[in-house]
């Protein structure tokens, strides 16, 4: 087969805003298992944007940008429903950046020949197609940004603050995270940056230009997130997948206890996940073991296990249309910095 034959079908990115799903979590707040944890999910995530006071971090890891929450994130962020993102890099680059770029996911599927893949260059996630060669583009469009920057260590936020500005002027798709972002002064953190299309662009920004580069530094990026915690009067956690994001915004209660500053603990939280704890999965704890460590209140938590691109629409869409977040104030935390 023909490269063109795998890739046709463009997935399609869900629209919280046409649909209301706020009677179908009604009815399954009165159900049982996944559905109940479901609907008190949304509802909690409904708190935290009628919370005057809270901060709401957004977590993502895993694949669900790819597999056609883009634009969903991308509405959370540019509708105050979020102040502040921790993800992967493949979520914020090989996906969000990627297809701001113009390129795009497509449906594929598992039951197909990988090596046949491989040998058109088309990487496969799951059920989803990916052009290797226009993620190669991505790669060599963050060296360009890195290679117009200042040689100096750069926090990730840093970073994709400036992939931000490059897309107000090249972005070929509107609805973009990182664009929203910078629009909007989201700080966007990536613990892992170099876990992604950004590490090989950085890689070869550092081979072109060995003794003046830049670099990448991850003890500022939880510095700084640390800053916002300690800013916030009190915050939420609204978790997609597990991983290095989810710790790296619940360690922010206690980085700030070590630098002196007595801070509550996230009063609100969310994750939804498909780990299981008993093998130390699940970023190796539930959100009531968190609790032990001093990270996550236990008044308002609720665990969903779920693959996310099923219920995370639903959740969104709930408190999108419960509208709490029009009278939310930009908290804009980018100007803190």
């Amino acid at each position: 087969m023909e490269k063109k034959s795998y890739l046709k079908e463009a997935i399609e990115h869900i629209d919280i805003k046409k649909f209301d799903s706020s009677e179908l979590i009604a009815s399954m707040a009165k159900m049982s298992f996944t559905s109940r944890d479901t609907a008190r999910a949304a509802e909690i995530y409904d708190m935290m944007l009628a919370d005057r006071e809270c901060t709401i971090i957004l977590t993502i890891a895993g694949s669900t940008g790819a597999g056609g929450c883009l634009d969903l994130y991308a509405d959370l962020v540019a509708n105050k429903m979020v102040d502040a993102v921790v993800a992967t890099g493949a979520s914020i680059v090989d996906m969000d950046f990627f297809e701001a770029l113009g390129f795009r996911h497509y449906r594929g599927t598992p039951s197909v020949d990988d090596h046949e893949l491989r040998s058109l260059y088309i990487d496969r996630i799951y059920d989803t197609f990916i052009d290797e060669e226009q993620l190669q583009e991505c790669d060599r469009t963050v060296t360009q940004i890195a290679d117009s920057l200042e040689p100096r260590p750069y926090s990730s936020r840093e970073f994709i603050k400036e992939m931000g500005r490059y897309l107000v002027e090249h972005s070929k798709k509107k609805n973009s995270l990182v664009q929203a972002a910078y629009e909007n002064n989201v700080p966007v953190f990536v613990p892992a940056f170099s876990d992604c299309s950004a590490g090989f662009g950085l890689v070869l920004h550092q081979h072109n230009h060995p003794k003046n580069h830049l670099t990448i530094d991850s003890v500022k990026d939880f510095y700084e997130l640390t800053k916002i915690k300690m800013e916030s009067r009190t915050s939420g956690l609204l978790m997609i997948g597990g991983g290095v994001p989810k710790n790296f915004a619940q360690d922010t209660v206690v980085c700030a206890e070590l630098l002196g500053k007595e801070v509550p603990m996230h009063r609100y939280a969310v994750q939804i996940t498909v780990a299981d704890v008993r093998d130390g999965a699940c970023s190796s704890s539930t959100l009531k073991e968190a609790s032990s460590w001093g990270k996550v209140d236990t008044t308002y938590e609720q665990m969903v296990y779920a693959e996310a691109t099923s219920v995370l629409p639903l959740i969104a869409s709930y408190a999108y249309h419960k509208g709490n977040w029009k009278s939310r104030e930009k908290k804009e935390f980018s100007k803190i910095f």
